[in-house]
């Protein structure tokens, strides 16, 4: 049995962004990934036969300058700037994202398009007072006709269930700051402002919307350098980081308190740790199953759902078919959410300058119909859908694979809050040391520089021994975030705690 004064489990962003800290410091830290082969998570750059591609596609752009020093703090040679270019297809058309007015009235026609601002006005006059769903929220801020248009079909393919049992807190948090005068007023902007103006999207408090960036940095080969190197410097620094490993079970014995885990290996060996302190980024409902003695929270934790998520990489035989970095498919006729142009994302993703690779990403339930479909029918089925799309024909798509992402995504349904909720209150009030933390860990759609930030400041919790920044303010009603020079600064006011006991909820 080994002692670590932290025990990490999950070797994605938010993971590694804690072990690379507390080993920095010279704490003792043990991490356990149950990929026998990649770190980093959903952020891992995936490659096939020397074409490169991610899961998802992750920008590296934030608003906190303590997030931004880090990453080139652990990857400072390989980062290019890139542009960003994003559209949506919808009924044969294209339309940039962000909004550009013109090309939006042109598509859309006169009459179509003046039912829009009618439809936008008439919500500015009468919103709904209490937005509960996401249907609510985007109708309140765009309108119900722009809503139908260019939110509901994708927002229903991502989750597959309708808009009306989506929480109004994922559309809050996703699409914070825009609304449809902002995406107006910037695609003037944009229009009239000097060649070279990089600055994104302001609101009116002069914050940047990420939603509206127009570039961001990228490592060369995609996400996977990143956390390839925050995996290799915490090995570095003394840390330890077993591959292929699960959790199985965790206890904690108040009296002295100290948590003893079990893990176990691919090939079955059992391993066996003691700890301190507990830092967690696995799927909530998987952690609190693991507990020897079950919580009661236990029911609301099954309660939780996820997202699973598949992506197609499919080499065309042509050029560069698009510039874009993704497409959104707001397109009905086909089961494709987002294609990805890997080229776009950096020319190093692609190692044969006459060939295109593009990305199809499907959204699904881990069980139904495409998550147990064949890599060979998922492969005919993106082939075939690109070609309904006219972006390539079949016989030029000349090779594939496919990619499965288990819990990708929380799902926000109508219940989620107080699920997460109940959870959080009877950890925190029974076990002080152990930290959720990223993505699936606190069950919050966070990106991942939040993922990361929300271990930044745990590992500033431990290391303080006491509770100074509640991490799950962390891209909610505070922002956290500030660009300049005062950034860190201003990353940790928003979030620090009135004095409190350690361990107690927000």
């Amino acid at each position: 049995m080994s002692y670590s004064d932290v025990y990490v489990i999950g070797a994605g962003p938010s993971g590694l962004t804690a072990s690379y800290l507390l080993t920095k410091q010279g704490i003792s830290t043990t991490v356990i990934e149950a990929d026998p082969v990649h770190v980093g998570g959903i952020s891992r750059t995936a490659n096939y036969k020397d074409f490169l591609f991610d899961i998802g596609g992750h920008r590296f752009f934030s608003k906190s300058k303590e997030v931004v020093d880090l990453w080139k703090e652990i990857l400072p040679q390989d980062f290019i700037s890139r542009p960003r270019l994003s559209r949506i297809y919808y009924d044969g058309k294209y339309y940039s994202y962000p909004l550009k007015a013109f090309e939006a009235l042109g598509n859309l026609g006169v009459i179509e398009s003046s039912m829009c601002v009618l439809s936008f006005m008439y919500k500015q006059a009468f919103p709904n007072e209490k937005p509960e769903t996401f249907h609510d929220w985007v109708a309140n801020q765009f309108g119900e006709r722009l809503f139908s248009i260019f939110f509901k079909t994708y927002t229903e393919k991502v989750w597959g269930m309708s808009c009306d049992e989506i929480s109004a807190d994922w559309a809050a948090q996703r699409i914070k700051g825009l609304d449809l005068w902002t995406a107006m007023s910037s695609a003037l902007r944009n229009s009239i402002a000097p060649k070279g103006y990089k600055d994104g999207t302001k609101a009116n408090d002069g914050q940047v919307i990420k939603t509206l960036i127009d570039s961001f940095e990228y490592p060369r080969k995609g996400p996977g350098m990143m956390w390839d190197a925050a995996a290799r410097k915490t090995r570095e620094q003394g840390g330890t980081i077993h591959m292929g490993t699960r959790l199985m079970g965790m206890s904690f014995d108040k009296a002295s308190g100290i948590w003893t885990i079990t893990a176990h290996k691919e090939d079955g060996e059992v391993l066996s740790f003691t700890a301190k302190h507990v830092i967690s980024s696995a799927p909530i409902r998987e952690l609190v199953h693991s507990f020897t003695e079950k919580p009661a929270c236990v029911a609301s934790a099954e309660k939780l759902r996820y997202r699973d998520f598949i992506t197609v990489a499919v080499v065309v035989d042509k050029p560069d078919l698009f510039p874009d970095n993704w497409i959104y498919i707001h397109e009905p006729s086909v089961k494709v959410g987002r294609i990805q142009n890997f080229r776009s994302w950096s020319p190093e993703m692609v190692p044969n300058e006459k060939l295109a690779c593009l990305g199809l990403e499907y959204f699904c339930f881990e069980g139904d119909g495409l998550w147990t479909a064949s890599d060979e029918e998922l492969i005919a089925l993106a082939k075939k859908e690109l070609a309904i799309i006219g972006l390539a024909t079949e016989d030029e798509c000349i090779d594939g694979c496919v990619v499965r992402q288990k819990k990708a995504y929380p799902v926000y349904d109508d219940g989620y809050k107080q699920n997460v909720e109940t959870i959080r209150a009877e950890l925190a009030a029974n076990y002080p040391t152990l930290h959720l933390v990223g993505r699936n860990g606190m069950h919050k759609y966070n990106n991942q520089d939040h993922a990361m930030m929300t271990s930044m400041l745990t590992v500033k919790n431990i290391v303080a021994g006491e509770m100074l920044y509640d991490i799950w303010n962390v891209n909610e009603d505070a922002e956290y975030h500030e660009s300049g020079d005062s950034g860190a600064e201003e990353a940790l006011k928003s979030v620090r705690m009135v004095p409190r006991r350690v361990g107690t909820a927000a």
